[in-house]
């Protein structure tokens, strides 16, 4: 089932979210709706935060490159990120909470991650490249950051009425999305 998106400024994307339990409630259809929902809206990763719960989850389907190969595809559960190395470099990064902005972010190339998959499989993984770029993406989601946090003042400045006009439902998007400012879906 495809979920509606949380948009910029929704007070549950700024929120340093809560571990979970193996027992948490219908957890593998959440997950799978979280898969439907990225899914749809063309993303390559989804916290748990986009759809409206404060809970350390996220999912990554970087998909495969032309000859089918290299995919990479996790969910994480309770991650933790031990240690991020290398050269920082840019990319331009988007967000499905932020739709029509995107911007460079500096990012290191390599991550250390331990975290739950979805059969409570406890994993340390080292991670380079795009994958890792979108891991921290999104364990920025549940640490309550978001990429135009890493952005100068100056450029969150000239985003700003943007970013309120996201708020507010004034964007058009593919998906379905909740506005914090604005009383229906779309």
């Amino acid at each position: 089932m495809k979920l509606p998106i949380v948009a910029y400024g929704d007070p549950v994307l700024r929120k340093v979210c809560t571990d979970i339990e193996e027992t948490y409630p219908d957890l593998q259809q959440l997950i799978s709706n979280m898969f439907d929902t990225m899914y749809a809206a063309s993303g390559v990763g989804l916290a748990a935060p986009q759809i409206g719960l404060p809970i350390r989850m996220f999912i990554v389907d970087t998909g495969a490159d032309e000859d089918g190969k290299n995919g990479y595809k996790k969910v994480f559960i309770n991650a933790e990120i031990l240690e991020e190395s290398g050269e920082p470099w840019a990319f331009n990064e988007g967000c499905l909470s932020i739709p029509d902005i995107r911007e460079d972010v500096m990012r290191k190339p390599d991550i250390r991650i331990k975290y739950f998959d979805e059969n409570w499989v406890l994993h340390e993984d080292q991670v380079t490249g795009m994958p890792a770029r979108v891991i921290q993406h999104e364990y920025d989601h549940i640490e309550g950051k978001l990429f135009t946090d890493k952005l100068s003042l100056l450029r969150k400045t000239m985003l700003k009425s943007k970013l309120d006009s996201i708020s507010k439902g004034n964007v058009r998007t593919d998906y379905k999305m909740r506005f914090p400012k604005q009383n229906k879906k779309r």
